[in-house]
Formats: C-alpha cells, sequence, structure tokens
C-alpha cells in the first residue's frame, strides 16, 4: 500500500514522546466510546434510552460515547455493561514487552509428606 502524507506526517509526529503518549490514550478512550455506542445500537437502544435505564441523562450517555472524553468512571462503566448484558474488563500490561502469562510469585517448592502406613 502507498505511504501518503498524512502516513509521513504521522509517523514524524509520533517520534515526540509527548504526542505518542498523548495519541495512544485518545485511541484508549476512542476503543471505549465506540463499544459502548456498539453495544447500545446492537441493544435497539437509542442514548435516551439507555439514559433512562441508567437513571442519568441522554447527554451524559453522549458523553461516554465521545470519543474526545476521557472521565469515565469505572463504576459507571459497570452500571453501562449490566445494563447491556456485557461486563467491563480492565487489563494492565506492561509497556515495551509482549504480555506474557505469568504469576505475580515465583512457583513454590512443594513436597508431599506421605504418611507412614501402620
Amino acid at each position: 500500500m502507498r505511504r501518503t502524507n498524512f502516513d509521513r506526517y504521522l509517523e514524524e509526529q509520533l517520534r515526540d514522546r509527548d504526542f505518542a503518549q498523548r495519541f495512544k490514550q485518545a485511541g484508549e478512550a476512542w476503543d471505549v466510546s465506540l463499544q459502548i455506542a456498539q453495544l447500545r445500537e446492537r441493544a435497539g437502544l437509542s442514548q435516551r434510552d439507555l439514559a433512562t435505564r441508567l437513571k442519568t441523562t441522554q447527554q451524559q450517555i453522549s458523553r461516554l460515547e465521545s470519543p474526545g472524553y476521557e472521565g469515565h468512571s469505572l463504576s459507571m462503566l459497570r452500571r453501562v455493561a449490566r445494563v447491556l448484558n456485557a461486563q467491563v474488563r480492565v487489563i494492565f500490561e506492561r509497556q515495551g514487552k509482549p504480555a506474557t502469562s505469568r504469576v505475580s510469585e515465583r512457583p513454590g517448592k512443594y513436597r508431599v509428606k506421605r504418611r507412614q502406613l501402620r
């Protein structure tokens, strides 16, 4: 695929650490907003319908679905998920290295004591 001027510009901008961090955070907020809107639409609800079920305002739902909004609270996301028959998962991943499955502790040395039969 041919690279556009925008591709080159974005590549240049991403060299700046501050910009790259803001760009990544914007993408994360965008993902959350798109997921909420998609789940709501699949449930056949308008923003107003969802707001009524959550006992909040349509403006709050609009804010949650806005890609620029970064004030999502975990409690509100859980309420939305419950009404839309979904679940919230938060994943922390180490930066720089691919995620691996690891337990937080080193494996212990387990020895089974065998009882003597009399």
